[in-house]
């Protein structure tokens, strides 16, 4: 009866989370954007009303990073504690990533457009659609007569930038986060139609890299042959970086080539847009290349522009990389595996720098544990059909942050997303019918937890 009355509670509510959606989309609370200080107020605010509104005592905090620059504005909403009853923390946030060309857009990125069954715009689904999931699950819970934990909602505003005051945030508001479950709602699932628990993350490391091998630029013709540009060496030293197929040559970075998924080549193609005629790099299993192997790109090079460009050998450049690291291994040593391998394939004997930025670690999930078989029961329920086991090759550092804090929680990844989704980039969307589900899932497991925690080993 429980699942009968909660199903129809989310429906009847579904309008209203649209609307909330809405709402927070119009909000462009762009975290990287200091000039977005004000609308990262507003959308806290305007997240904080919503709970409050739920009769939750909800309040706006914030904590200093470890360098001292002050947080971005989160919110913390707390129901009524009750002595003996699970507790529960939900987890998403409020803040969302630039929204690049706007011309590459088919609607208003900051005006949320439904169209084909899914909602279009930013933060459609990373991460308003976990903001609102929260929303319609308490919603249907009080309305059903069936939320029997005490909930903590815990909404983040700077998850886009790697969550900088995360760690001092968790530490600052530990009696009030505190949790026997920790339910994150920023991840995805394997297809519209079924749902998944994320099993795995991949860390994250991003390393600049600064190739010189003049003093100053000198002219092309007059010193040119001898000397080669640092461009054409840097593009040397990348190219090492791959064996001929395509697999990450970096000693020590471990890996599994194996998944338990099948993921299609037609259909990793369409979801990454790639170009026809490119033959996909790697030997693994398609899904171990994006879950469990690393992956290191380019993502961005200065050097000169070719509209500054004169014919004179370019003295230095830098890249940056983006090092994917694989779940269960410690990011700090892949990052100076990676600082190795650079150092010791250095062509002409070129003089170069390595600068690690940041660095996230990765996420191994215990899938054995009873409450993530309570998760698995809800997805179930909740899509009708059975939910399984996926990795996600994004990262999630701040689960980690999670884990040593609160080392008793069970710290639970589920999510919004499909592989349609297109978060981070233009026409991000939600599709109608993963946030329906998604929302009963969350009212169903917390139904179930009200039943008490199962005991662990």
């Amino acid at each position: 009866m429980t699942s009968k009355k909660l199903t129809q509670q989310v429906d009847t509510g579904f309008e209203d989370q649209l609307r909330a959606l809405a709402e927070l989309v119009a909000i462009p609370s762009v975290s990287s954007d200091p000039n977005r200080r004000s609308e990262m107020v507003q959308s806290a605010e305007t997240v904080r009303a919503y709970f409050e509104e739920l009769g939750l005592d909800a309040s706006i905090e914030t904590a200093d990073a470890p360098d001292g620059t002050p947080g971005r504005p989160a919110v913390i909403a707390r129901g009524e504690q009750i002595d003996g009853r699970p507790s529960v923390l939900l987890y998403a946030h409020h803040d969302v990533q630039p929204t690049g060309d706007v011309t590459k857009w088919s609607s208003d990125p900051f005006q949320m457009d439904i169209r084909d069954g899914r909602a279009y715009g930013r933060g459609t689904s990373d991460d308003g659609a976990g903001v609102v999931v929260h929303l319609g699950a308490l919603k249907a819970l009080q309305a059903a007569g069936e939320l029997g934990v005490n909930v903590t909602v815990f909404i983040e505003g700077e998850e886009e930038v790697g969550s900088p005051s995360f760690l001092n945030f968790l530490q600052t508001y530990r009696d009030q986060l505190r949790a026997d479950v920790i339910v994150v709602a920023d991840s995805g699932n394997w297809t519209v139609d079924v749902p998944a628990i994320t099993s795995s993350l991949r860390g994250v490391a991003k390393v600049d890299v600064t190739l010189r091998v003049l003093d100053h630029a000198v002219h092309s013709g007059m010193f040119g042959g001898p000397v080669l540009d640092a461009v054409t060496l840097a593009s040397r030293l990348i190219a090492t970086l791959h064996d001929d197929n395509g697999d990450v040559a970096v000693a020590g970075l471990g890996g599994n080539p194996h998944a338990q998924v099948d993921w299609k080549e037609e259909d990793y193609r369409r979801d990454a847009s790639v170009v026809d005629g490119y033959v996909l790099a790697g030997t693994a299993d398609l899904a171990a290349r994006v879950w469990t192997m690393p992956a290191i790109s380019v993502i961005g090079m200065d050097a000169t522009s070719v509209e500054d460009s004169a014919n004179a050998i370019i003295p230095e450049c830098t890249f940056r990389l983006s090092l994917r690291t694989v779940p269960g291994t410690d990011s700090n040593q892949a990052i100076a595996a990676l600082a190795q391998h650079l150092e010791e394939n250095v062509p002409f004997g070129a003089q170069v720098d390595i600068v690690a930025r940041e660095s996230g670690p990765s996420y191994v999930a215990d899938l054995d544990d009873p409450v993530a078989g309570l998760l698995s029961e809800a997805l179930k329920e909740a899509w009708e059909t059975p939910s399984v086991a996926i990795g996600q090759g994004g990262s999630i550092p701040f689960i980690a942050e999670f884990e040593s804090v609160f080392p008793d929680a069970v710290v639970l990844v589920t999510g919004v997303e499909d592989p349609a989704t297109n978060a981070h980039s233009e026409d991000e969307s939600q599709s109608l019918k993963v946030l329906r589900n998604a929302t009963l899932a969350e009212a169903l497991l917390m139904a179930k937890l009200s039943q008490g925690l199962p005991e662990r080993s």
